[in-house]
């Protein structure tokens, strides 16, 4: 069948309807089609205390990680739509509403792409923010593309992110605790390699007859394409080859340790380990054997090893992709005692319809009963705490300093257009208007009261990366300030700003690389918060920040949108964002 050719061409009701099928193959689950969240239907867990662990990401990785929704994986699964990730706001739906309310905690697993680590990181700094119990894994396993150009970004998440919600699922089952649960994931995100091989690009439906065609045409006829992504990504290289030196090539690639490169791992002929051999979706049942035969002949010539578990088949797909994904994953002790180990782990029975085991007929016959219809309120209910901030004190010093960011606009508007897609000034624009409405909103001296509104006002106002990264760290600084509060209700103090701010910025590391020198908004976030800590200086810290805002002219762009926008005008104009963050602290300072 051509590439062209698909049964359906509305991509929206080929997610949602793949995602409805699972609630007919699997009767255990069930599938909020707005926030497009399949989970288990609360009556179907045995033991509700137990970690929920929740996964997701774009869709056309079926049977990932939808189809891994059931007893012995997952608790639920948020779905994007084609390669996307899902929204921070399905993200939260899911870990506040869709989760047994008694559970232990939450681990959320995610693989290493910028859209999926800031929507679930964001949603997981709002559910702490709540009060609620939330590790988070990033998965990252791929060596096609090497240390020099991965640079800070890291590994791309590949198929081996199926092991870790199978390992995580499978140990939560058994009681294993949240920390315990995403020590022994990062664990086995930390000694595992894959690498992918394809042989054409997919094609998603929708596109029409001559795109797809020029998609097909991108890989020559005969070639094999080394290191391709699971989203239409080129690979490291193309090669012409048969099949016993294409696999050569690549388990040299994952496990050959003087490339400096790509020796991610060190995997020796002593050490137990698993194979997996994952379909990209294309690949004939027939040829996907008979390169598993290979791997193993060659794993056991060439490296001396034998693995002790052997998972074939379609785990984490890319729609119709004509290729194959290979995963050594070397097994470490999880200290966590017998029954508990990471191969009882992989052998633990499963009752979902993804992972290469049948449900069992059990749960067809059972006659669930589902939950009750309960209203949810759209305003979370927000924990009091005693840090006071007046609201006459909040208006005094927010206010003006949200007007220079307004009146600012133009400005980082013309930087921006510059240096990137010319949207950075209108959107911290929409920020600080929407804050400002927010502020006469505020009818409480609770500084939760505050953030409790503030951060979804800056969510739902802001777009981009840039929004989804202040989303973030206001919700990390509320949960930090919550933390501080005193036995007794007493004023904020700048200590406690500071404190808190420091702790935040730590916090975002786990969603960014970004630092002092990328050219980005840390540019005058860092220096202003580590400033203010040192001296307690509000006016100083802010001039730090200006400083630093003003020192990204003519600094060559690390991250964001400016790496990818080519020519020349960097050199006379700060970066947008530091400059749009340094107005607006610098009007607070005057401000006080």
């Amino acid at each position: 069948m051509s590439a062209a050719k698909h049964y359906l061409t509305d991509p929206t009701h080929a997610v949602l309807s793949s995602l409805n099928s699972l609630t007919k193959t699997n009767p255990s689950l069930l599938f909020d089609e707005k926030n497009k969240i399949i989970y288990r239907n609360p009556s179907s867990l045995k033991s509700p205390t137990h970690v929920s662990v929740v996964s997701g990401g774009g869709s056309g990785h079926e049977p990932g990680f939808a189809g891994f929704v059931g007893e012995g994986v997952l608790t639920a699964c948020v779905a994007g739509t084609i390669f996307a990730s899902p929204a921070a706001e399905q993200v939260r739906t899911c870990l506040q509403h869709r989760l047994p309310p008694e559970s232990e905690g939450i681990l959320v697993v995610a693989t290493n792409y910028t859209g999926d680590v800031l929507n679930f990181g964001m949603a997981v700094e709002k559910a702490r923010a709540l009060g609620k119990k939330v590790e988070m894994v990033v998965v990252g396993d791929d060596v096609g593309v090497g240390r020099a150009k991965s640079g800070k970004v890291g590994r791309r998440g590949l198929s081996g992110t199926a092991l870790v919600v199978k390992i995580c699922g499978a140990l939560a089952e058994k009681g294993v605790g949240l920390a315990d649960c995403a020590r022994v994931g990062r664990s086995v995100v930390s000694n595992m390699v894959s690498l992918g091989a394809s042989l054409s690009r997919v094609h998603v439906p929708g596109k029409g007859v001559e795109e797809a065609k020029d998609e097909e045409e991108r890989l020559g006829h005969g070639l094999v394409e080394v290191g391709m992504g699971v989203h239409n990504e080129p690979g490291c290289f193309q090669m012409k080859s048969d099949l016993p030196n294409l696999i050569k090539t690549m388990l040299g690639q994952m496990l050959d340790q003087s490339d400096e490169d790509r020796a991610y791992v060190k995997i020796e002929s002593s050490d137990d380990t698993v194979l997996q051999l994952n379909n990209y979706g294309g690949t004939s049942n027939l040829e996907l054997g008979a390169i598993l035969d290979e791997a193993l002949a060659q794993l056991d010539k060439t490296y001396g090893i034998k693995p002790k578990r052997i998972i074939q088949g379609t785990l984490f797909g890319s729609l119709d992709g004509p290729g194959f994904i290979l995963t050594v994953l070397k097994l470490s002790d999880t200290d966590l005692g017998p029954g508990k180990s990471l191969l009882s782990a992989i052998d633990a029975p499963v009752n979902a319809v993804g992972w290469p085991r049948c449900v069992s007929g059990e749960t067809f016959e059972t006659s669930y009963k589902p939950p009750a219809e309960k209203r949810e309120d759209e305003r979370e209910e927000v924990k009091p705490s005693n840090i006071r901030l007046s609201q006459q004190r909040l208006r005094s010093v927010l206010t003006p300093a949200l007007n220079k960011v307004v009146a600012a606009e133009a400005e980082v508007t013309k930087y921006d257009t510059i240096v990137g897609d010319g949207d950075c000034g209108v959107g911290l624009k929409r920020g600080a208007e929407a804050t400002a409405k927010t502020i006469d909103e505020v009818k409480s001296d609770d500084i939760m009261q505050f953030f409790a509104k503030l951060c979804p006002t800056i969510e739902m106002s802001m777009d981009g990366t840039s929004g989804a990264l202040y989303a973030i760290f206001l919700n990390s600084l509320a949960s930090n300030m919550r933390s501080l509060s005193p036995s007794s209700p007493a004023e904020v103090t700048v200590k406690m700003w500071a404190e808190a701010l420091s702790m935040s910025i730590q916090g975002l590391g786990r969603y960014t690389p970004a630092q002092p020198g990328d050219r980005t908004l840390m540019d005058a976030l860092v220096p202003f918060v580590n400033t203010l800590e040192k001296t307690g200086d509000v006016k100083q810290a802010a001039a730090e920040a200006q400083k630093g805002a003003n020192h990204t002219k003519g600094m060559k762009a690390s991250l964001g949108r400016s790496v990818y926008v080519g020519g020349s005008g960097f050199e006379e104009v700060p970066d947008p964002g530091a400059h749009g963050l340094s107005i607006f602290l610098n009007g607070i300072a005057e401000a006080l």
